[in-house]
C-alpha cells in the first residue's frame, strides 16, 4: 500500500510538472501559477492534496507544482530566472532564503500582508517570520519551523539501564551521564551500543553562550575564537574521543546502517536531530520519545534551526494570484496535514497548539515541547557567502577536532581570522 502511494505521489508530481511547461495562462482563461519545491514522496503527496479543496473553490487559478531536487535548488532556480523560465512561487528553507534575498529576486510581500484582512502575521511564530524579514519587509511566508532540538531516546534502553527518561529541564551533565550509562562494549573493547549521536554541533556552541558570528542578522566578525564557542565545540568532540559515547564519522560509516536503524534496533540510546525524523521512526515497532536539547551548566538554552516558507519571484507576471496560492499553501489545512504526518512543526501557532500537533497522541508524545523550543532557536548567519565559508573553511577544520587530531582551541583560533577576512571581503 505504501509503495503504491509513493509511486502515485511521484506520478502526480511528474504530471503537474509536465502540465506546467506551457504558457502561464490556460486556454480557458485560467491563470497558471507555477510552484517550485523539493521534498520526499510523502511531502509531494501532502502538497498535491493539501490545497485540493482550495483549488476547487478557486477555478480561475491553476496551481502547477514543479518538483526540483533539494541539492543545488537555489542555483537551479536562479538559472531559470536568468533564462526567463522561472516559476511564480518558490519554496525556500531558511538558508536558501539568504541566497534569494541577497540576490534581490524576491517580491516584497509586505503590501499584500498589510492589505489582506484574511491573513495576519500575528498568527505565526515570530522567530521564523523574522528570518524571512529583511529591512522590516517580509519576503516569504513561513510554512514550518524546524528546531534542531529533538533528543530522541529509546525507552527500552533507558529501562534496561534503570535510567529515568530525560526531561525537558535536563542538562549537558545529565546527557553525558545517560550516554555513558547507555554505552556498551564487548570483551574485545568494541562498542556494541552507543549512548548518543548528534550531527548538530552548532547546538553545543549556541547552548554554551557562544556563537558563529557577532550578529546573525548582520554578521561583521566571527565568534569562533570566543572561549564559550571553543568550550562548546570541545565538549561535542569529547563525546566522541574522550568519553567514547558517540561514534566517530568513520565508525558510523563502517556500521553500514543509518542512524534511524541503529536507534530502532537498539544500537543507539539517544540521537539529536529534528522532528522530520518522525515519519521514518513511526515505521519501526519500538517505544521512543523526544526531550528538548539540554541546557548547559549555567542554564543557557539555545539550538540551531531550519524551517521553510514560500516566496513570490519578482519575475512572476501573476503576483496577485501567486499571493493567493501562498496563502493556501501556508494555511491551516496544509499545515495540519504536515503536522499529522509528523513531518514538520507548523509555523501557525494555532495549528501547533491544536490536535494536529501538540495534542496529537501519535509518537513522539512530547512533540509539544517544540512550541516552547522555538523561543531558543538560532539561525545560520544571514550572509550571502556563509554557506560557502562553512563548507570550504569551517567544516574541514572542525573535522580535525571531531576526529581527535586537534583541539577545538587549536582549530578555532586559527580559522577565526580567516572567517573574519572572508566576511569583510564579501561586504565590499
Amino acid at each position: 500500500m505504501r509503495i503504491r502511494k509513493i509511486l502515485y505521489a511521484i506520478f502526480l508530481a511528474s504530471f503537474f510538472s509536465a502540465a506546467g511547461c506551457g504558457s502561464s495562462g490556460g486556454t480557458d482563461g485560467t491563470v497558471q501559477v507555477k510552484v517550485a519545491f523539493w521534498g520526499s514522496p510523502e511531502e509531494i503527496d501532502i502538497l498535491t492534496h493539501s490545497i485540493a479543496d482550495w483549488q476547487k473553490a478557486n477555478p480561475g487559478i491553476r496551481v502547477v507544482f514543479e518538483h526540483t531536487p533539494y541539492t543545488g535548488y537555489d542555483s537551479k532556480i536562479l538559472t531559470r530566472i536568468a533564462g526567463g523560465a522561472a516559476p511564480d512561487v518558490v519554496a525556500t528553507e531558511v538558508d536558501y532564503f539568504v541566497t534569494f534575498a541577497t540576490k534581490g529576486v524576491l517580491e516584497d510581500l509586505t503590501p499584500f500582508l498589510e492589505t489582506d484582512t484574511g491573513f495576519s502575521e500575528k498568527e505565526l511564530f515570530p522567530k521564523i517570520l523574522e528570518r524571512f524579514t529583511v529591512g522590516g519587509r517580509i519576503f516569504a511566508v513561513p510554512r514550518d519551523v524546524a528546531p534542531f532540538a529533538c533528543v530522541f531516546y529509546s525507552k527500552k534502553l533507558f529501562d534496561e539501564a534503570a535510567l529515568p527518561y530525560p526531561s525537558d529541564d535536563w542538562t549537558w551533565d545529565d546527557l553525558l551521564r545517560d550516554a555513558r550509562a547507555l554505552t556498551k562494549t564487548d570483551a574485545s573493547g568494541r562498542t556494541t551500543q552507543y549512548g548518543f549521536y548528534g550531527w548538530a554541533w552548532q547546538n553545543f556552541i549556541y547552548g554554551n553562550g557562544g556563537g558563529l558570528v557577532d550578529n546573525v542578522a548582520n554578521p561583521r566578525a566571527s565568534r569562533l575564537n570566543d572561549p564559550k564557542t571553543i568550550q562548546g565545540v570541545q565538549f561535542y568532540a569529547d563525546l566522541i574521543n574522550l568519553y567514547k559515547v558517540m561514534p566517530t564519522p568513520v565508525a558510523l560509516a563502517n556500521l553500514g546502517m543509518g542512524v534511524d536503524l541503529m536507534f530502532a534496533s537498539g544500537r543507539l540510546g539517544m540521537f539529536l536531530s529534528g522532528i522530520w525524523e518522525t515519519p521514518g521512526l513511526r515505521n519501526y515497532n519500538f517505544e521512543w520519545d523526544v526531550a528538548m536539547f539540554p541546557k548547559n551548566a549555567e542554564g543557557i538554552r539555545a539550538f540551531g534551526s531550519g524551517g521553510s516558507g514560500y516566496a513570490v519571484l519578482k519575475s512572476s507576471r501573476h503576483k496577485k494570484e501567486a499571493w493567493e496560492v501562498i496563502k493556501a499553501l501556508t494555511g491551516s489545512n496544509g499545515q495540519s496535514e504536515l503536522a499529522h504526518r509528523g513531518l514538520a512543526q507548523p509555523s501557525r501557532i494555532a495549528v501547533a497548539e491544536s490536535d494536529a500537533w501538540a495534542k496529537d497522541p501519535a509518537p513522539p508524545a512530547n512533540k509539544k515541547m517544540l512550541n516552547d523550543a522555538v523561543k531558543y532557536i538560532v539561525f545560520s548567519p544571514f550572509h550571502p557567502k556563509w554557506r560557502e565559508i562553512e563548507e570550504k573553511y569551517l567544516k574541514p577544520q572542525l573535522d580535525l577536532v571531531f576526529n581527535g587530531k586537534k583541539t577545538a582551541a587549536e582549530v578555532l583560533e586559527q580559522v577565526a581570522p580567516e572567517v573574519d577576512r572572508l566576511l569583510k571581503v564579501s561586504q565590499n
